[in-house]
């Protein structure tokens, strides 16, 4: 456990401070189990870090190590999570859960049998939480990290900071809300930098070098974290990547999935497992009529990307700028709302609000007798009656 402390403290000395994700505001860390899912390079281990760092004090007993430490081969969990209490421990951070086997029921006996310990656990993958949700019912509350809003992109690279702002008041008050940007601001010139390479935080390090690093965290997830959480093999991750990759060409895209099942040389019921995992891994969103949740028994209406920097990673050709759009705004959108594939428009929102995506000469007519109908338009800097900048839906978070 020594050396375990010792790699924590020197982790903890080098991480900057600077920069904090929103969700490090919205998390109630008095709680006595708190997880953290989200894709890989989200960021997750920097907020696990920060928060040791800044929020702490400095007499708590705390211990951060991540399970795919060389030490967890020979040691289980449990045992250093008794140790670490028998000292005095407070706070135990658990980084990578989904490198140790059967984690979930090992946190589970942690927390039934060490009462005043608090833990906290990230995975790289929803998928993990997601397979080890029935072990941790009732004990753990589950946040989710997502990448960087384009509000975030732009603090981060250019030490502007803005607040967040509400779907209700983006809608409703952007009159109000977008001069005061300006101010400070001009988005459109930071908005295609973002929509390239903005959503994953470690672009800091290097923007050149940005997309190998996309493509290998991807490879990551489809030849490491698929196979171990969902028990698949080698010939599955084939047909998975040769899915996606057709997939990068065509999306936005309403599926025929007995099509899509020949292209990807499987049947139809497999693919669609295919799409679910793909979906709880952060790759792809679908987009259905109801809001009842993801179920792979059931086709998707609408297939997207999970964010545009990965169609910029996976298609040899520039993505289309419609297509480009679409993506941004469901993948804001989806952060803090519900969002339904309505009959008319492009997305309907919290079963209330209609969004109709286009550029800037995107006429308003179609949304013309509909109540609570928007037109996300981009290319604007000010808003128009119904039609709201495209960027602004970047704030709300």
């Amino acid at each position: 456990m020594d050396r375990l402390k010792q790699i924590a403290e020197n982790r903890l000395q080098r991480i900057n401070t600077v920069f904090t994700r929103f969700l490090t505001d919205e998390i109630d860390w008095d709680d006595r189990m708190i997880g953290i899912s989200g894709a890989r390079g989200a960021g997750k281990t920097t907020l696990l870090l920060q928060y040791m760092k800044n929020r702490l004090s400095a007499n708590a007993e705390a211990l951060y190590a991540s399970l795919d430490d060389i030490y967890f081969a020979e040691n289980p969990l449990i045992y250093l999570a008794e140790e670490f209490y028998r000292k005095g421990g407070e706070y135990l951070f658990l980084d990578e859960v989904h490198k140790y086997p059967d984690w979930s029921r090992e946190l589970k006996n942690i927390y039934d049998n060490l009462p005043g310990l608090k833990i906290v656990f990230t995975s790289s993958s929803a998928l993990d939480i997601y397979k080890g949700a029935f072990d941790l019912s009732r004990r753990a509350l589950v946040y989710n990290l997502p990448g960087l809003s384009f509000r975030e992109f732009i603090e981060l690279k250019y030490r502007i900071k803005q607040q967040s702002f509400s779907l209700e008041q983006i809608l409703l008050e952007s009159r109000k809300i977008v001069p005061e940007i300006l101010d400070k601001i001009k988005p459109l010139k930071f908005f295609e930098d973002y929509l390239k390479y903005g959503y994953y935080p470690f672009f800091i390090e290097s923007e050149r070098n940005y997309y190998d690093r996309l493509t290998n965290i991807l490879n990551l997830v489809l030849e490491s974290d698929l196979p171990t959480i969902f028990k698949i093999d080698y010939y599955s991750v084939m047909k998975i990547k040769k899915m996606l990759g057709v997939l990068s060409r065509i999306v936005p895209y309403k599926p025929n999935i007995e099509k899509l099942a020949l292209q990807a040389d499987t049947t139809r019921d497999t693919l669609l497992k295919f799409l679910f995992y793909l979906e709880k891994a952060g790759v792809v969103k679908w987009l259905s009529k109801d809001t009842f949740g993801i179920n792979y028994l059931n086709k998707p209406d609408k297939l997207y990307l999970n964010n545009t920097n990965l169609m910029y990673a996976l298609s040899n050709e520039k993505p289309d700028k419609g297509n480009l759009r679409e993506t941004f705004i469901l993948n804001q959108l989806l952060v803090k709302n519900s969002v339904s594939y309505p009959e008319k428009g492009d997305f309907l929102i919290n079963g209330k609000y209609l969004i109709e995506v286009g550029g800037p000469s995107k006429k308003s007519k179609q949304i013309a007798s509909l109540e609570n109908a928007f037109i996300a338009a981009d290319d604007i800097e000010f808003p128009d009656g119904r039609k709201i900048p495209l960027w602004l839906f970047g704030f709300l978070y």
